[in-house]
């Protein structure tokens, strides 16, 4: 409705006014309902599931999801129809009537005067007094407080520059040979140990982009109202257009006068640990434990405070982690957050206050749609924008002052979310928030219950002790007694390899011996290579590298087991599409596998009908057997789908997951865009395929 310039501004009053009471229905679900009198039928507001109706002339009325459900002479139908997003049907049987949406709702929409209770009541944050005081850059201490709160030069470059330059979240190459958080050797942010979950078929994507007019990122804080008892004080909200902030609107939060809302700031800060990287065993399991108890009483102590302030009458909770030093180390964020969401909601008071974080953790889209997904109302990145500063006044970033960093960066972030939310299926903020659609990987199931309830984790992990051994690892590197003689952030190393940065599967050495082996024909030294990449008992990267083999206890005779020509014709690559991996990867995979008897997919990327034909010379064939198709499916045509062998469907962008289907660029060249029918050097981006699914 926000986005419709066709509603009525009476309409829009009305849809108003319930969002602040509940989140919008994105469905997909169609809604029979019946008194025994009155029958009708409600869609969602995105128009995902079909519902189609007749109407004959004896007053016979059929719904269903498709037409020709029963056998009607088309000579007696009066009316053929089907029910448009978000609209209703009403049947009358005392009044003997068919009641369309428009008459349903004309009569809904005046019975309260909307638009006055919403113009009386709800408090748009630009609105509010500018503040006394805004906080500035420290540029004395921006290095330390980014080494605690675990930034690297790699996030200056790769994430940040990008967002605050362009307005637009970074893309890179597909594929992450990075070790899980649980698995790797240094010290990782909360965020990094859950995983987004993203559409079904039951659930189809909505693509953000060509679907922007049902997309939004709007929100809205403070105590929420009684859904069955509407009344002018339910929209007494502050509505925000995005839930990342500035400074100077967390300053307006933060110094809140009006006679609706108060505000409290709590600090999320515990006791810093002591201790050193060269303690004993002992020792370190002992202060590790400690830690753990200090963390659990910061935390209890946060719960107390905010249960207390609801009481006093608190409806805007702000929790900041300013004030970290020497002595005083950050709560992870994500961990307070979702802890007190859940704290307050066991609690039963979680609709009475609304919830703010000033935080110098979150910079990058995944760790916003955490927090927002987790409780969240609103997010005050500060550090972010003093690190902006910082870059500008370092000549990291050009042409841009602190203005326009500043308003591109929370631009791309709030882009970044909107993608993030549509991957569900969901299309508004309103409707993510609390919703926590994750699933965490390598957290224990203690952690979860108290912390992260209802989350799924499936393979346990790590607890308060190890969080707090991770926190403890950053803020000693920040408060070093003995600081080194650079002062410089870490080089970082998770995007792309450095020597003293995250491990990688693939690293110079193991491409190295790649490459050379190949090149030279080199068996012996492609074993070294394959050993590299599948033995990862000195080294874990994946969750594969924890099995072992078992053996049984009695071999199975050969002549019972198939032969490996059979067996192999079950063989399948993975979906990469010509683009994302390299013309000579991409056939070579499908020379191997039609030489096997298995079978290759093209992926999205289309295919050169060069490879339709078999190569003169040695008959082998490098056309896949499998080749995808779906809505926008790049390089698609009648001649591509038949040379192949089995056609899939893509539900969903899969690679990462949930974000595959996006080529930079920089990547689009001459001679792929030739494949995929698209102009080089411009980004191509696959919408989901929702429609696809339900024609089939």
């Amino acid at each position: 409705w926000a986005n419709n310039p066709a509603m009525s501004e009476e309409r829009k009053a009305f849809y108003e006014f319930h969002s602040y009471l509940m989140e919008p229905w994105d469905g997909p679900a169609a809604i029979s309902f019946s008194d025994g009198i009155q029958v009708g039928a409600v869609l969602d507001r995105n128009g995902l599931r079909p519902a189609r109706y007749y109407v004959t002339k004896d007053d016979l009325v059929v719904m269903a999801s498709e037409v020709g459900v029963l056998d009607i002479p088309p000579e007696n139908i009066v009316q053929k129809n089907r029910l448009q997003p978000g609209k209703m049907l009403l049947i009358d049987t005392e009044k003997k009537r068919l009641i369309e949406d428009e008459g349903i709702k004309e009569t809904i929409i005046r019975e309260r005067p909307y638009r006055i209770w919403i113009d009386e009541n709800r408090v748009n944050l630009a609105d509010l007094p500018a503040p006394s005081k805004v906080s500035v850059t420290d540029h004395a201490t921006v290095l330390q407080r980014q080494k605690a709160f675990g930034y690297t030069f790699e996030d200056q470059r790769i994430i940040l520059a990008p967002m605050a330059t362009n307005g637009v979240e970074p893309t890179g190459s597909m594929g992450n040979d990075a070790p899980l958080a649980v698995l790797s050797d240094k010290p990782q942010l909360l965020y990094n140990y859950f995983k987004q979950l993203f559409a079904q078929v039951t659930n189809p994507p909505i693509d953000c982009i060509r679907e922007v007019i049902v997309m939004s990122s709007e929100t809205t804080i403070g105590p929420e109202g009684n859904l069955l008892k509407a009344d002018s004080r339910s929209c007494k909200q502050i509505a925000l257009k995005s839930p990342i902030i500035t400074n100077e609107e967390m300053a307006k939060l933060d110094e809140l006068k009006h006679p609706d809302f108060r505000s409290i700031k709590i600090p999320i800060l515990y006791p810093a640990n002591g201790g050193s990287h060269a303690a004993s065993r002992g020792t370190a399991l002992a202060t590790a434990r400690d830690g753990g108890q200090k963390l659990k009483k910061a935390l209890d102590d946060l719960f107390s405070k905010a249960s207390q302030a609801i009481k006093d009458g608190i409806n805007i909770i702000i929790l900041s982690d300013r004030g970290v030093d020497s002595k005083h180390a950050a709560i992870p964020a994500l961990l307070a957050v979702s802890g007190l969401h859940h704290h307050l909601i066991r609690e039963g008071t979680r609709t009475r206050v609304g919830l703010v974080l000033e935080s110098g953790e979150p910079r990058e889209v995944h760790h916003f749609a955490l927090l927002v997904g987790y409780g969240i109302g609103a997010v005050n990145p500060y550090l972010a924008f003093e690190t902006l500063d910082d870059m500008i006044g370092q000549g990291l970033l050009t042409e841009l002052d602190h203005a326009r960093a500043v308003k591109n960066f929370v631009k791309a972030a709030s882009k970044g979310l909107l993608k993030v939310i549509s991957k569900m299926g969901i299309s508004t903020v309103q409707s993510y928030g609390g919703a926590q659609i994750f699933e965490a990987v390598g957290l224990s199931q203690k952690l979860i219950d108290v912390y992260f309830t209802e989350t799924p984790s499936r393979i346990q992990g790590i607890g308060l002790e190890e969080i707090v051994e991770e926190v403890r690892r950053r803020h000693e590197h920040a408060f070093d007694p003995r600081p080194s003689e650079t002062q410089t952030l870490d080089a970082g190393g998770q995007y792309q390899w450095r020597k003293e940065g995250e491990n990688h599967l693939f690293n110079p050495e193991t491409i190295h011996k790649l490459q050379i082996s190949c090149r030279t024909q080199n068996f012996p030294l492609f074993k070294e290579y394959s050993s590299l990449i599948n033995d990862q008992s000195k080294k874990l990267m994946t969750l594969r590298g924890l099995f072992n083999l078992k053996k049984a206890t009695t071999p199975i005779p050969l002549d019972e087991v198939e032969p490996a020509k059979i067996i192999m014709k079950r063989f399948k690559t993975g979906a990469m599409s010509y683009g994302s991996i390299s013309k000579e990867a991409h056939e070579s995979l499908a020379i191997a596998m039609n030489r096997i008897g298995g079978k290759s997919n093209t992926g999205e990327g289309g295919e050169d009908p060069a490879r339709f034909r078999k190569d003169p010379i040695t008959g082998d064939s490098a056309s896949s057997a499998i080749k995808q198709v779906a809505s926008g499916r790049f390089g698609v045509t009648s001649h591509y789908l038949m040379h192949a062998q089995e056609i899939q469907i893509k539900m969903a962008q899969g690679a990462k997951p949930g974000e595959g289907g996006q080529l930079p660029g920089s990547k689009t060249y001459p001679w792929i865009a030739k494949v995929r029918h698209a102009t080089p050097g411009v980004g191509l981006i696959s919408p989901p395929p929702h429609h696809d699914i339900y024609s089939i």
